[in-house]
C-alpha cells in the first residue's frame, strides 16, 4: 500500500461536478494505493501513520487535534514508468481487491474518532486542494 499524504488548509473532492468529499478546516489529505500483496497489516499501518505522523503545527497529529482527514483512492500511485512512456499498471491491484482495502482504512481511521471525508472509489474525481507548508510524505506499508 502506498499513500501519498498531504498537509492541507482545505480540500474537495468532486465526481461530475458535484462535491462528494470535503475538509474546509486544516487536516490531511491521503492519496492510497493498494497493491495485490496488500492486506489487513497494511491497512493497519496505514491508518495508524495517517492518524498519528506529527505533520501539522505545532509537531502534533490529526489524532492529536481532531483534525479532518480525506482519503482518496489512487491506483496510479503504483504507475511502473520504467519503460517507454506508457505507464503500466499492473503492479495496482483491481478494483475488487482494492476497494475494501481503501475502505478499511477509512474504518479504522473512523474508529479512531477522525472526522474522514472520501471520494468515490473507481469514479473520475476532481481534487482541489490548498496545500499547507507544503508538506508531503509518501509512506510505503
Amino acid at each position: 500500500m502506498r499513500t501519498v499524504i498531504q498537509r492541507v488548509s482545505r480540500a474537495a473532492v468532486a465526481v461530475e461536478g458535484e462535491v462528494v468529499g470535503s475538509l474546509t478546516r486544516p487536516g490531511l489529505l491521503a492519496l492510497v494505493g493498494v497493491t495485490h500483496d496488500d492486506g489487513p497489516e497494511q491497512v493497519a499501518l496505514t491508518a495508524r501513520k495517517i492518524a498519528e505522523l506529527r505533520l501539522l503545527h505545532g509537531e502534533r497529529s490529526v489524532l492529536d487535534v481532531g483534525a479532518p482527514v480525506l482519503v482518496v483512492s489512487q491506483f496510479t500511485l503504483h504507475a511502473d514508468v520504467r519503460k517507454g512512456r506508457r505507464p503500466s499498471w499492473n503492479a495496482a491491484a483491481p478494483g475488487p481487491v482494492a476497494e475494501p482495502l481503501v475502505q478499511a482504512v477509512v474504518d479504522d481511521l473512523r474508529g479512531r474518532g477522525l472526522e474522514v471525508a472520501t471520494g468515490v472509489f473507481g469514479a473520475h474525481m476532481d481534487i482541489e486542494l490548498v496545500a499547507d507548508g507544503p508538506v508531503t510524505i509518501v509512506l510505503d506499508a
